[in-house]
Parts: C-alpha cells; structure tokens; sequence
C-alpha cells in the first residue's frame, strides 16, 4: 500500500514537474513560430515587451497558454502612426498535443485584458484592421504555421473607438468585457455572447444620439460565415435600466448591410425608460420614486446603402408617468406621451413622425402639445406647444444645487402648413413668449442676477417668408445697478430686415460668477450703446447707405484666460464707434499675454463680414508695442515658457482684407531677438504679405519683402527677398538654421557681411523652412573677416606642409550662391588663402555634406626643401623658386569632419616633380583641368544624390503636415475620446515599461 501511495506521487510529481518544464521547453518554439507567422500574414508593426513573455500549462489547462505584455499593432501607409490596438496583456491559448508532436500549432483561444482599440475607415472605405498581407500565387500554395481551432474568445476591460468616416459615425465604447465561445473552425455555428460596456459617445453626422449609457448584452448569435449572415434569437440587451428583446438577422451582402430586426421591451415601467434621459441616471437614480406604463417595440427590415435604406415602425407610449426625487417636494406627473416614427419605403424622406399626445404636470405647470409631420420631402406639418414654468418651483423638482431661481414663462405655439426653402413657404406661425420677474443667484456669488424680462412673438399668417415676424419687444436684467436693456423685429425671412437697439453695461466678472465656466478666467465692464437699421437685402447688394448701425462700444479692464489660451488677454481700455460704413477703432490699449500692444484704425464691410457666409472684412490698422514674443502665441502646447515652445504652422482666414502698419521696438520669434521693427503687412486672401519690413538683429539690419502662403495648410510656402547689412557672421551661424546647415564654417569666422538674396521653399510643421526644399540666389559680400583654428585649415597645412597658419583673412569677397534641391553651390570665386590666389568653388548638401575644390597659385619655394631637391636635378630648368606651382584641391566629407585631399590622388612630391619639369603655362594649366573635370564628375553625382534625398524629405514633411490637417477634421473623434476620458476618470492604468521589441 505504502508502495503504491509512493509510486502515485511520483507520477503526480513528474506530471506537476512535466507541466512547469513543459512551457519552459517549448517556449523557444512557440515564441518563433508566433514571430515567423507575424512576419509572413500581418502588413502592420507589432511590438510586445519580450521581458512580459510568459507560458503556462495551467492558465488554460488542457491547452497550453502563451501570454504577451504590452502588446500593440501600429498601422502602416495612410495608417502610419495610428495604434490599431494596445492590449496591457494579449493571451493565447494553443491545444497542447499540437505544439508537442504537430508542425501546425493549433490556436484555441484569444484573450484580450485591459487595452485601447482604434478601428478606422476612411472615406473611400479603407479600413486600419485589414492589415493581411494578400497572398500571391507562391504564397497560396504554402501553408501557415498556424491552424485556426478558436473555441473562446475573451476580452476584459478594453476601451474602444470606432471611426467610420465613409457613414460619419464615430461610437466610443468604454470598459468593455465580452466573453464568446463555440466552434469557430465551421462555416456555420453558433455563438454564445454576453458582454457589457459603456457607451461613451455615439455620433451620426456630427449629432450625438447616445452619450454616457450603460450596455448589457446577451445573446445567442448563429454565424453563417458563407453568406456572412448573423442571426439571433431571444438576444436580451439594455441600455442603463431601459432592457428590451430582439429577434433576427443582419446580414453583410456584396453591397450594403441588410436588416430583419424585431425589438420590444418587455418591462412595462416608466422608470426604465426614465434611465434613459439624460442627467436621470445617477449614483441616486435607484431611489428616484417612479410610476406610470410604458411600451416600446418596433422593427427594422430591408437593405441600407448608399441609396437606400430598410424600413422601419417604432412606437413609444408612456400612459400616467411620474417621478419624483426623494428630498424634493414636488413631482413631475401625469405624463403622457404617444410617439410613432414610420417609414414604409425605401427612401428616407418617406419618414412620417406622429405624436399626438404630449402632456405633463412639472408641480402645478401643466405643459401639453402635440405633433404630425407627414414625410420628410415636402415638410407637411401639424402641432402646438403650450404651457406654462414657474422657475421657483422647479427647484422643488429638480435638485439644482448652489442655484436660486424665479421667475414666470408663459409660452403657446401653433404651426400648421409645409416648410419648402426652395419655393419660399413657411407654415402659418403664431408664437407667443414671455418671461418676467426672472431671478438667478449663485450660492457662490452674493449679487443676484435679477429683473430678467423678455417678451417675444413669431408669426406668419399667410404662411409665406415675407409676411414672416419675429418681434423680440423687449429683453433684459439687472445686475447690482447695471442694467441692460434692447429689442430686435426681423421681418421678412427673405428679405431680413431688422431693427434693433442695446443699450446698458454689464460687468463680465459678475456674469462669470453666477454661471462659471470651467478653467475660464473672465472679467472686465462692457458699455454699449448701439441702434441699428437695415436689411440683409442690402448687405448683399452692398448698398451699406441703406444700413444705419450707430453708436459706440466701450471695454474696461477686460481679461479673459482659458484652457485653450493660458496667456490670457488683457485689454485695458478699448473704444470703437459705428457708423453704417465702418467701426472705427478710437483707442486699443491691451496686452496680449506678456506683450503690449496698442492699436488703432477702422474696420469696414463688418456688416457683409458678420451677416453672410463670404463676407470679408476689410481695414486699415496701426499696431504698436514695445515688446512682443511671437513664441507664446505659436506654441503647440500654449505653454507660458517660451523655452519650450514648438511652433506650428498657422493657417490664415481667407475673408480678411487688412493692411497693418507696423511698429515694434522689440519682437522675440523662435531664437531671435528683432529690434526697432518697422514695416507694413498685409493679410489678403489667406496670403500674409510683407513690404519694406526693417529689423535690427544679429548686430545688422535685415530689410524683408515677400509673402507667407499657408493657403494648402499641408504645403505652405514663402518667398522672400532680403536685404541684410552688417550682420555678424558667427550669430548668424547661431540663430540661422539655414547658416547652420549649409555654411558650418561661419561658426569659425569672425566679422561681418551684406547680402541680398532672394529666398523661397516650404515650411515644416515647426514653421521652419524645409532645407531640401530651398530656391536660394544671391551675392554673399563679405568685407573684411578672419577664420580661425578649424579643422580644414589644419587638413590643408598638414596636407601640403605650406605655411603653417591657424588664421586666415578674409578681404572684400564677393560669393555667388545659390540653393536647389537640397545643395548650395558656390560658383567660383577668387580669393587670397594666405598669400596665395585661389580660386574656390563647390557645394554644401542639406544632409551636412561638402564637396569643394581649391584651385592654388604657390611659388615653388614655398614648398622649402622639397621644391629645391627637385630644382637641383633638372637641368637646364627653366623653373624656379619664384614659378607658379598649380594646386588643386578637394575639400569633401562634412565640415566637423572634412576629408583634405590632392585632386587626381598624387603626393606632393609627384605633383612638384611633374609641375616643375614642365616648361609652358598651358601644361601647367592642364593639371587644373584635369582636376576640374574629376570635381565636376562628383558634384554631378551628388547633385542626383541630394536631389533623391530632398525629394524624399519634402514627401515626408508633407506627409506630417497633411496628418496635422487631418487631425483638424478629426473634431468627432477627440469629443467621442474626451467623453472617453470623461467617463473612465478616477480608473488609473498601469505604467507601460519602455523596453519593447518590434517586429515587422
């Protein structure tokens, strides 16, 4: 017995011991297989930790489970930077026997734990998750590695955005755990699911249909892989409290999706719809009392496409509805509401919307109506609001905390008729509105905005835009003695004409006191005194003498800093006046962050600019300051240290005509430091242009005409000519990134030069230009400069064993440049190198390279011994110490490391001896030809090389700036993800390690 009791643990001990070594064994193998089959079916980068790879035997048992930390997917192509998934743990379960003893591991289970999914379409219907690679014809008839026996799929605590920017929907889907099992190796099995999420966001077309709701699922769902065709039975699901049932299919057919889709809820209580208004379901929601019915069914049958979409009949009734929270007095009852949304067709505009009963009681207001519209073509429509709130007791409905309210609203509208914009028809309209005795006060704030009044009245009796009137009699309130006080008719929908008037101030700081915003700052007095009389008839024909618009506008200690502008703007005083021409601006005294700016001048075509889609604002203005940091209002992050400020590109409103004058004794941009700037700009059709504009800088004078072009935001240009005068070379070498690449000598040269030099290309994301895109010509004029101690000096005396100088000196050189296509050329040009004439001449590349070629004029006894060796064995020579040796030499590699050479590969002792045997000048100018044909043979290769190498950067800058543009349109996505963020706060995530291996 004790015999057998041995031998059972033993063998219980090899099996433990077997299934811990077992992972560790085949580890190797299963990690090369999953990298090999990545390499081979994903057309995307993958990474993943490699410290965070594990195994086991037990996570999965029988299977053995294969788990990868930090693992991700970034897409490549028009996909390139976008994460299509992060998972913080990705499992993967293969059947056992199959890695031991199979060439094929099979995988049999797909575990997702806490993570981000990305699932973008475009436009044209590409989509971010395909990312298999195609198969060719080679690659059909091998095998994968891999063999496909999934029979659970889970995912925990993943959040999710879905951006499909070909229907304009976004969906953004927090904590999502989903769990799903079956045979998904046959072409039609079932699949059980259950799963749970919060829909953070759901968007159609820029409207926003579900935001912050609860979602539970569960469902059996038949999958017919052939005819990609998904059924269900009996499938429960809920949104918040509000549970109901649906039964069918939806199918995936060659072109568009198509539906057979029953729902109806089941639970017959008001307060499970009640879970769905929004700001109802909270924390407390569970002790909200509740009664009254409610029914909820419908269907959704047919194909949606392009053209088409299914028909559908949704009903709703709520019958006695009440609720009430529990520490208020009063209830909101007697609701009553009977809602049919129909479409028998195929065509949208067939829909037909019924309401015929709408009534509810909040306290003792009863408010009631009623709506038809026949179909969504000719706009055939029937309805009436009326009712009555009394602000004060809606507080002892509703908890509204720190706010006290009163005041009476009586409103009653009727409409009956057809809307058509394009014949010009309105319903018959009456609408009556008023309020009175308004009264709002924040616990925070001890004054009260209080005698808040408005009386207004709609009406179209004959149902036409003509005799269309919008009469807002009066309006105002009173805030501790500031009133302010107006009224606005609109007659005419066509035509618009209008008369109005405001009168009164107001103290923003105040206003900003009752109803705060979040991280805003905003203070200051406002005084207004403005009439106006006009039509938008008017407008459009430009006939500004039939517009009367007067009176004066004035500002005070206004301040106001946000999120989205950390500097803050403070004006000081502002005054504007208005006539119907123009606004003239009296007096503008501000700071805009840290810079000062005073400002002047008028503004005309304001009523064109304000009242229609292409008006253009046009002025003439004088601005003025004594210190101005462009930085701060060019960062990508805004921040206040202009240290760490990026710049952006900034594109340009297209409907502003301005002509500014302007006058800066101080302007900070990037890294320079402009004094005593003086000039003009003008800002026409989106182009920034600049005329005579004068700046001290860099110990000279720079004079700039030209423009800035950001009209195609993904490839803005400029061209410029400039004038510089005095300008020390070695600050230009520090300041100038154009310096820095394509002269790197200038950082050893002291003095100063002019040029004029006429300059053009494109500006990268950081609004500096694109070096390998640069068009530059120009004389570079030099006066008087020295270069001292640098590497080439010391390459050339080490090199020809010449006059051993650390110095040079430079004396009124005049160089041709010119840049294209990344390189500068320096055309030849003669200087003196110690006591010697040269000739110089070659190119810089963008990417740091040098190419150059010094043509020299040195007396032979300048070479010392060398020279007078050779002397001595000639006979009859008729050279000597005094002839004219030609040395030529290459300068190539780059500046900080410069290869120094003899042109044509000879010593120097080679070069002598055949340069002194020679006898006429015209043999001794073949040595520099020969070496001008071998210089201009590698300037010719490197100028293709640099072209290639310029062509590829400008691609890759324009890449970058057309996904910051692209960003611009991606506004749905960053709210869907803001709401994300919103939904998941206080729900910290891991830390991720640096340390990941990319594959593919």
């Amino acid at each position: 017995m004790k015999k057998a009791i041995y031998i059972l643990l033993a063998i219980f001990s090899f099996l433990i011991l077997s299934a811990v070594a077992i992972p560790i064994i085949f580890k190797d193998k299963i990690v090369a297989k999953i990298n090999q089959e990545l390499d081979e079916s994903i057309n995307a980068t993958v990474y993943y930790n490699p410290q965070k790879i594990s195994l086991s035997i037990f996570r999965s048992f029988p299977d053995v489970s294969a788990g990868l930390g930090d693992f991700g997917i970034i897409g490549k192509d028009e996909f390139e930077g976008d994460t299509l998934i992060q998972v913080d743990q990705l499992d993967l379960d293969f059947n056992l026997k199959s890695v031991l003893f199979g060439d094929y591991p099979m995988l049999t289970g797909l575990h997702l734990n806490g993570g981000d999914l990305y699932i973008k379409v475009l436009e044209d219907g590409t989509a971010n998750y395909d990312i298999t690679k195609s198969s060719d014809s080679e690659s059909e008839s091998s095998e994968s590695n891999f063999r496909i026996g999934i029979e659970q799929i889970e995912v925990n605590h993943v959040n999710m955005i879905y951006d499909d920017r070909s229907l304009q929907f976004t969906m953004a889907l927090a904590d999502i755990m989903a769990r799903g099992s079956g045979d998904f190796t046959l072409d039609v099995y079932d699949l059980p699911v259950k799963a749970t999420a919060t829909i953070a966001d759901m968007s159609y077309e820029g409207t926003h249909y579900l935001t912050n709701k609860k979602f539970q699922g569960d469902a059996t769902v038949q999958v017919d892989l052939e005819n990609m065709k998904f059924s269900f039975e009996n499938g429960k699901f809920g949104l918040n409290d509000f549970l109901f049932n649906m039964n069918g299919f939806v199918a995936l057919p060659e072109e568009g999706v198509d539906y057979d889709l029953a729902f109806v809820a089941p639970d017959s209580d008001f307060k499970s719809f009640l879970s769905l208004v929004p700001g109802m379901y909270t924390e407390s929601f569970s002790s909200i009392k509740s009664s009254g019915t409610m029914s909820f069914e419908g269907f959704i049958k047919g194909l949606y496409t392009d053209t088409s979409i299914p028909s559908f009949d949704i009903n709703l009734q709520i019958k006695d509805g009440m609720f009430q929270y529990p520490e208020l007095p009063k209830p909101v009852d007697k609701i009553n509401v009977s809602m049919a949304i129909k479409n028998e067709t195929s065509q949208l505009e067939n829909t037909s919307i019924q309401i015929p009963t709408f009534s509810m009681n909040f306290g003792s207001n009863p408010i009631s109506g009623n709506f038809t519209l026949q179909n969504l073509k000719d706009y055939l429509m029937e309805g009436e609001l009326n009712g009555k709130l009394n602000l004060k007791e809606l507080t002892s409905i509703f908890p509204i905390e720190g706010t006290s309210l009163a005041g009476n609203l009586d409103f009653s509208a009727r409409a009956k008729g057809r809307y058509d914009s394009t014949n010009k028809v309105l319903p018959a309209i009456a609408a009556q509105f008023k309020f009175s005795e308004g009264y709002v006060k924040n616990a925070e704030y001890p004054a009260a905005l209080e005698k808040i009044h408005a009386v207004a009245s709609i009406r179209s009796d004959k149902g036409s835009m003509q005799d269309f009137v919008a009469d807002f009699s009066s309006f105002g309130f009173e805030l501790e003695g500031e009133k302010i006080e107006g009224n606005l008719k609109i007659a005419d929908f066509e035509a618009l004409n209008w008369k109005g008037a405001v009168a009164g101030a107001v103290d923003l700081e105040k206003i900003m006191a009752i109803f705060p915003i979040a991280d805003t700052e905003l203070k200051g007095k406002i005084q207004a005194n403005i009439n106006s009389t006009g039509s938008y008839q008017d407008v459009e024909k430009e006939q500004f003498s039939r517009i009367n618009t007067s009176g004066d506008l004035t500002i005070s200690q206004f301040f106001f800093k946000s999120k989205d502008y950390p500097q803050g703007v403070a004006i000081k005083q502002a005054k504007a006046n208005f006539n119907p021409q123009r606004a003239e601006l009296v007096e503008f005294d501000s700071k805009l962050g840290k810079s000062p700016l005073t400002a002047s001048g008028f503004l005309s075509n304001y009523m064109d600019y304000l009242l229609s889609e292409n008006g253009t604002l046009k002025g003439q203005l004088s601005l003025n300051s004594s210190y101005f940091d462009i930085n701060e209002w060019m960062s990508e992050s805004s921040t206040s240290t202009t240290d760490s400020s990026k710049l952006e590109v900034i594109a340009l409103p297209k409907n502003i005509d301005f002509t500014m004058a302007v006058k800066a004794d101080e302007v900070i941009y990037d890294n320079l430091n402009l004094k005593e700037v003086r000039g003009t700009m003008v800002l026409r059709e989106g182009i920034l242009s600049f005329n005579e504009a004068g700046m001290k800088t860099l110990d000279g004078r720079i004079t700039l005409n030209g423009n800035y072009d950001p009209r195609d935001i993904a490839n803005p240009k400029f061209d410029m000519s400039l004038d510089i005068s005095e300008l020390s070379i070695a600050k230009a070498f520090q300041s100038l990134t154009t310096v820095k690449a394509f002269a790197p000598i200038a950082k050893d040269i002291t003095g100063r030069f002019n040029t004029k030099l006429n300059f053009s290309g494109l500006l990268g994301p950081d609004m500096m230009p694109v070096l390998s895109s640069l068009d530059v010509s120009g004389i570079l004029a030099i006066a008087e400069a020295a270069l001292k101690e640098n590497k080439i000096l010391e390459g050339l005396t080490s090199l020809t064993k010449l006059k051993d100088a650390n110095t040079i000196q430079l004396r009124n050189i005049k160089v041709p440049i010119s840049i294209e296509n990344g390189m500068m050329e320096v055309k030849p040009f003669d200087v003196k190198l110690w006591d010697y004439q040269t000739t110089v001449q070659g190119t810089a590349g963008f990417d740091g390279s040098i190419n150059y070629l010094l043509n020299m004029q040195v007396p032979a006894g300048k070479f010392g011994a060398q020279a007078n060796s050779i002397l001595a064995s000639i006979s009859g020579s008729q050279a000597n110490e005094s002839t004219l040796i030609p040395l030529s030499i290459n300068l190539a590699g780059t500046y900080n490391q410069p290869k120094v050479s003899l042109a044509g590969g000879n010593s120097i002792e080679t070069l002598l001896a055949n340069a002194l045997r020679s006898r006429f000048d015209s043999e001794k100018q073949n040595f520099q030809n020969q070496a001008q044909e071998q210089f201009q043979a590698a300037q010719d290769s490197i100028k293709n090389q640099l072209k290639l190498k310029a062509e590829m950067v400008q691609d890759s800058v324009k890449k970058e700036l057309q996904k910051k543009t692209g960003e611009s349109t991606e506004k749905v996505v960053q709210e869907a993800k803001s709401i994300l963020k919103g939904v998941l706060k206080g729900t910290p995530k891991p830390t991720k390690p640096d340390t990941t291996s990319t594959k593919n």
